[in-house]
């Protein structure tokens, strides 16, 4: 679609030309005459941009300029005029106008003008929609009194610059809480930026860190900047901060301390505003007594803190974050809209997390979005795409016999759930007798 300007002069010929100019390179244009005419037309259109005259018969330009940016604060102004002086374009310019020109203007001053501001206005857009799209994918979902307590927690930490330390299980949403401590403080407008320290090995997380020069190391053929400089003014996420190494974690804390470092191979040293914030699923505590994590280093990191709970513990926000999930999953596969029926949503609520988490529930979801092809969603239809009962990785010290009684456990648990609890019909669906079943409950702990 073609981007549209609104042309205010009070001088019909000048008015045709800039439109000529401005339509022949494939704009769309309106015009207005007098200062409330323009303001008008910038109330009731969608502009790109305005070419805005300093003098108007009925009222001066910056005062179109200053009821214009009131209307529409991000629209870019270039004021225009034939009699203005340094202290017209200083006050244009205090006032929010993006440039001045002078009349007469030539055509290619014109063009370059309006291109330059239309470029910042459709920089200023995209900005805004990735940011909104960050909002949306990265929206922390909840309604329980725990999750409560944590938005609480947010919106009391963001304001600050102190670091903050995430700890929880994997899976569980630590970096939806750091992402969301960014976009609620002043830093919103520059970087977040993610290290994973478990998945970088400990030859390069260094020069993932603090960047290098070139020459530094074999393989170095151009300078990079590090995760700390690309950061500058934003935050910096630690991701499983508890897998640096001691060599890692001891540089790391220089920087926390003095907030500045040098690229591998530089002698230069380089200062940066950024707020730190970890996440770490270990209990740095114990790999502080087990001497695998600097205590010192420890104590720089969690000045804040924030414990994400499992989702077993908040099996409260299981239908709501299901419903985000899939709503997420169908949008972003682009499939029709599908729901959960009530007895899926039961069945959810009611399924062993005890090994997985929210982002098992949020891969069972795309799962559901993309295989299901009925808009309804049944608990038949997630028992079949789950992960064997969300069962837990095999482990040595757990018996055959164990290991299938915890199966079996979780399986009549998701039969139950399927069936309302109604054990006539889940025996039926298992292919075994009730008292059987019952028998089976008792066996297997499993509460009626």
């Amino acid at each position: 679609m073609a981007e549209r300007v609104l042309v205010v002069d009070d001088e019909p010929r000048a008015r045709d030309i800039m439109a000529d100019i401005l339509s022949g390179a494939g704009m769309e244009v309106l015009q207005a005459g007098d200062g409330e005419e323009a303001i008008r037309l910038a109330r009731e259109h969608e502009l790109n941009l305005v070419l805005l005259d300093l003098f108007l018969p009925d009222m001066s330009g910056t005062q179109v300029l200053e009821a214009v940016l009131k209307a529409k604060p991000a629209l870019p102004v270039v004021m225009i005029s034939g009699q203005g002086s340094i202290q017209d374009a200083v006050k244009a310019t205090k006032l929010g106008a993006y440039d001045f020109l002078e009349k007469p203007a030539e055509r290619e001053k014109i063009l370059l003008a309006a291109r330059n501001a239309l470029e910042r206005d459709r920089l200023r857009r995209e900005l805004s929609e990735l940011r909104e799209e960050s909002l949306r994918r990265y929206r922390m979902v909840g309604t329980s009194s725990v999750m409560h307590e944590i938005f609480q927690k947010i919106d009391e930490i963001a304001p600050t610059r102190a670091p903050v330390l995430v700890t929880g299980e994997s899976g569980g949403g630590k970096e939806l809480v750091a992402r969301a401590i960014h976009l609620k403080s002043d830093r919103k407008e520059k970087a977040f930026v993610k290290l994973n320290c478990a998945a970088i090995p400990e030859t390069l997380i260094e020069s993932e860190l603090f960047g290098y020069e070139k020459g530094a190391f074999t393989g170095a053929l151009t300078k990079k900047k590090g995760k700390l400089e690309v950061a500058d003014g934003g935050t910096l996420l630690l991701d499983e901060v508890g897998d640096l190494s001691l060599s890692s974690q001891a540089k790391l804390l220089r920087f926390l301390q003095e907030n500045e470092f040098e690229r591998l191979g530089a002698t230069t040293t380089i200062r940066v505003d950024v707020r730190v914030v970890s996440a770490t699923n270990k209990n740095l505590r114990q790999e502080i007594d087990e001497k695998r994590f600097r205590e010192d280093l420890y104590f720089r990191l969690n000045v804040l803190h924030i414990h994400v709970p499992p989702l077993r513990e908040r099996r409260d926000d299981i239908p709501l974050l299901a419903d985000h999930f899939l709503g997420q999953q169908c949008e972003e596969n682009g499939v029709p809209k599908k729901q959960l029926t009530p007895e899926a949503v039961e069945f959810l609520k009611s399924a062993d997390w005890a090994h997985n988490n929210a982002r098992e529930l949020e891969n069972l979801m795309k799962r559901a979005a993309i295989l299901v092809k009925a808009q309804d969603i049944t608990p038949r239809d997630l028992l079949s795409l789950m992960e064997p009962m969300n069962a837990a990785p095999v482990r040595a010290e757990v018996s055959l016999r164990e290991a299938r009684e915890e199966f079996e456990r979780d399986f009549i648990r998701a039969s139950l759930a399927h069936n309302n609890g109604d054990k006539t019909r889940t025996a039926e669906e298992l292919g075994i007798e009730r008292t059987h079943l019952h028998r089976k409950l008792k066996d297997l702990g499993i509460t009626e």
